[in-house]
């Protein structure tokens, strides 16, 4: 599926060409903007990709034919494909991967700088991210939420809020992987709870979260415990994970109607076992259903956003 706002669209890929824009857009908001390391191959090409992209799905908002905004997506069947997951390199998430039903990672999100002011851009990714997870049936999204740079005290508020207030509980909390950390980076920095709780503050913190954790933040994300410093990346990553019973209320009300539609459902003894019937009513079945939730996506541009069926991909196989 595909939706659309005005000229502007959000969809998968479809083919190479397409999949080859998202890479290039990736390597100038990564490489050169936030000085992520780089092959001189990836150089020749000004492509940021890795081996995790061969089977992954790109989610990409089109503004006129130009790719301006992206996700990358490796569901649990990719994933079976390539060995693990990309986020397993930086977390333990062992427990998460024992849930029943589709369980999805994204990874790489970044919008074109010229666009980085039009929160249009991030609503419709969001919005595709949503009508993805519906008709995949996903119970479970999960990955990296980053910083630029490598010192973890320039976000100590962000970072210790996160970990007094929003920890993912113990049965599916993922945890760091400090002993993958670079040579020469201290292990000691994987701690999130660099400020002792008496001295977080909320507001000061907030004002340290990119405005991508804010988003998850109001989706009822929950976060792994301890922070990777990816160095070769330039940057420092938290774990995030959304869980369908823990969605915000607010989505839950418009997405089916009540507050606490979503309450009922638990995961125990480490697997989910229902996934609910958000999760499980396809995209075609209810119109009113995906509507709601452009409204609440899109806010005041959802009277403009069209659902257009979305023809198979060029190209079978990914690069």
């Amino acid at each position: 599926m595909a939706i659309k706002v005005r000229d502007y669209e959000v969809r998968l890929t479809r083919n190479k060409e397409e999949r080859r824009q998202v890479r290039q857009l990736r390597y100038e908001v990564f490489v050169e903007e936030e000085g992520a390391s780089a092959t001189e191959e990836q150089k020749n090409l000004r492509e940021e990709y890795d081996s995790f992209d061969r089977y992954a799905e790109y989610m990409a908002v089109f503004h006129n034919g130009k790719i301006v905004g992206t996700y990358r997506i490796i569901d649990r069947n990719a994933a079976e494909k390539m060995g693990s997951f990309y986020t397993e390199s930086e977390f333990n998430i062992s427990k998460i991967k024992k849930v029943d039903g589709n369980i999805a990672e994204m990874s790489r999100a970044c919008v074109n700088r010229e666009y980085r002011d039009n929160a249009l851009v991030m609503r419709m990714l969001w919005a595709g991210l949503g009508e993805y997870v519906v008709r995949r049936k996903i119970a479970i999204l999960f990955g990296v939420a980053s910083w630029v740079g490598t010192k973890t005290v320039e976000s100590a508020q962000a970072i210790s809020y996160l970990y007094y207030n929003h920890l993912t509980p113990l049965g599916l909390r993922a945890t760091v992987l400090s002993e993958n950390f670079a040579e020469g980076v201290n292990p000691k920095l994987s701690r999130m709870n660099i400020l002792p709780r008496e001295f977080v503050d909320e507001t000061d913190a907030r004002r340290q979260m990119t405005p991508l954790i804010k988003g998850y933040l109001r989706l009822g994300a929950t976060f792994g415990k301890g922070v990777f410093i990816d160095k070769p990346f330039n940057s420092y990553d938290v774990f995030v994970m959304v869980q369908t019973k823990n969605i915000d209320a607010a989505y839950q009300k418009h997405f089916l109607g009540r507050e606490n539609a979503l309450e009922h459902l638990d995961v125990k003894d480490g697997t989910l076992k229902t996934v609910g019937k958000i999760m499980l009513f396809p995209v075609t079945g209810s119109f009113k259903v995906v509507r709601a939730l452009f409204e609440f996506l899109l806010r005041e541009d959802a009277a403009d956003a069209e659902l257009i069926d979305d023809p198979k991909e060029d190209d079978e196989e990914h690069e």
